[in-house]
């Protein structure tokens, strides 16, 4: 009974960490259109869903890669 109580919060808290992950996500790509730091918001929704899962950590890494270079060109302007 112990086994199934504890594998049962850990469902629970891996759906939780999906949806949570997912809402912080879906929030981050509206705010693409509408206003909003986007910039901010998507990667910490992909930070949250790559405990999860790996296309989310790649695509983190991505992200992570893609804003560095952002800031570099920026401080190479100035």
């Amino acid at each position: 009974m112990k086994h199934l109580v504890i594998r049962t919060l850990a469902q629970a808290r891996r759906v939780a960490v999906i949806l949570i992950g997912f809402t912080i996500l879906a929030a981050g790509l509206a705010m693409i259109v509408l206003p909003g730091p986007a910039i901010v918001v998507i990667p910490i929704g992909l930070a949250i869903l790559a405990t999860e899962f790996v296309w989310a950590r790649k695509l983190l890494t991505s992200v992570k890669e893609r804003i560095a270079r952002m800031r570099n060109t920026t401080r190479d302007r100035r």
